[in-house]
């Protein structure tokens, strides 16, 4: 009985076997999509939360760039005001009545016309050849002295608002390599105060140095450009247009190119050398300091067709409002109905000065300002942040 009982449950585990893998046969393919379905959406889980992780850190790191680049263009923005703000307030006005005070000085016409009065009160004193020579050379430096005011105001203006865009410029490298590197912005490499200081003095180069130059060599092209204008020839806002920018165009083009550019700041050949080192061996001279680099690339600003091409649409745009002024315009005659040139040259002496005004009260630096190519230049310059 016992075996009898043991044969039917090995039997009965035997036909559940065959049973199950019946049932496993069956439903073989079913179980085993199932399985894969449900571990593939269980690695696809993983993988979608790691990619959820990866995607929350970017967001992160990204934000944190975005305030560090916030901070860095508030501190920039900051800092070039403060420039902008000394330019307009010290510099600028101070380079200009230091300025207008050298022209006064250089080109005084005041014995000219005082012995021109003195022999009209007595007619015996000049003889007629004498008086002619006066009368020539009263016409020759009054049209010197204004367009070396018109060069002087239009150049030093834009020679300051170059200096102030370079300052900035490096500030903000200097600002962006300290942030990068996870530094605090009191540890960036700013320029130096005292290269800045030295660097924003050299608007005085020009009163200081080049003015005698650039007075001899204006007024070689005014004595060419008037010597077949005579006193008695007629002269009215056309005509006068055209005489000053004959006389601007070519002392613009006299000798080498971008000769002008002595005028506003020194030639020192070792900047060069040391600037060419710089380019070839990516390192600077032991003695190149900050104010050498400031230098040599204004130079290389202001010898650039896009400054030339800005300084020519500056220098029309003011010639335009000089002979609108009303200087010319009121009295007996005036400019656009035409004049003598004899009766022009005395209103020339007397408009002179206002060219030189502060830059609080000077339109034509106004004029200069809104331009809208000058605008455009000095934002791509402020943008360029090429280190090279």
């Amino acid at each position: 009985f016992s075996i009898l009982l043991l044969l039917q449950l090995i039997a009965n585990r035997l036909l559940h076997f065959f049973q199950y893998r019946d049932l496993w046969r069956r439903h073989k393919r079913k179980v085993l999509v199932t399985a894969g379905v449900l571990g593939s959406g269980y690695f696809l889980y993983k993988l979608y939360d790691a990619h959820r992780h990866r995607l929350a850190d970017l967001e992160r790191q990204l934000a944190s760039e975005r305030e560090n680049d916030e901070f860095i263009k508030a501190q920039m923005q900051v800092h070039f005001e403060n420039i902008q703000r000394i330019a307009d307030t010290t510099t600028l006005p101070h380079a200009m009545h230091y300025l207008s005070c050298r022209i006064a000085e250089d080109l005084d016409l005041s014995h000219l016309t005082n012995r021109l009065m003195r022999g009209k009160g007595q007619p015996n004193t000049l003889s007629s050849s004498e008086k002619l020579q006066l009368w020539d050379r009263l016409k020759i430096l009054s049209f010197t002295r204004m367009v070396v005011s018109i060069w002087a105001v239009t150049l030093l203006s834009l020679y300051i608002r170059v200096q102030v865009n370079i300052l900035g410029r490096h500030l903000y490298i200097a600002t962006a390599r300290g942030l990068g590197s996870s530094n605090l912005l009191e540890d960036a490499e700013l320029i130096d105060r005292d290269d800045q200081q030295k660097f924003l003095a050299n608007a005085d180069f020009l009163a200081n140095h080049g003015l005698s130059t650039l007075i001899s060599h204006m007024q070689t092209a005014a004595t060419e450009v008037l010597k077949a204008k005579q006193l008695r020839d007629f002269f009215d806002t056309t005509v006068l247009q055209q005489i000053i920018m004959q006389i601007l165009d070519m002392f613009m083009s006299m000798g080498s190119p971008h000769h002008w550019v002595d005028c506003l700041m020194p030639e020192d050949p070792r900047l060069y050398k040391f600037a060419m080192a710089s380019s070839s061996d990516k390192t600077n001279p032991p003695d190149f300091t900050q104010f050498n680099q400031l230098m040599v690339e204004t130079r290389e600003v202001l010898s650039s067709a896009e400054f030339t091409s800005v300084v020519e649409i500056s220098l029309k745009a003011v010639v335009n409002a000089l002979v609108e002024e009303k200087g010319f315009q009121s009295g007996g005659s005036s400019l656009t109905l035409g004049m003598p040139l004899a009766r022009l040259l005395p209103r020339i002496s007397q408009i002179c000065p206002s060219l030189l005004d502060e830059p609080s009260k000077n339109q034509f630096i106004q004029i200069i300002q809104s331009v809208p190519e000058v605008g455009l230049f000095f934002t791509l310059l402020y943008a360029n942040m090429s280190t090279s």
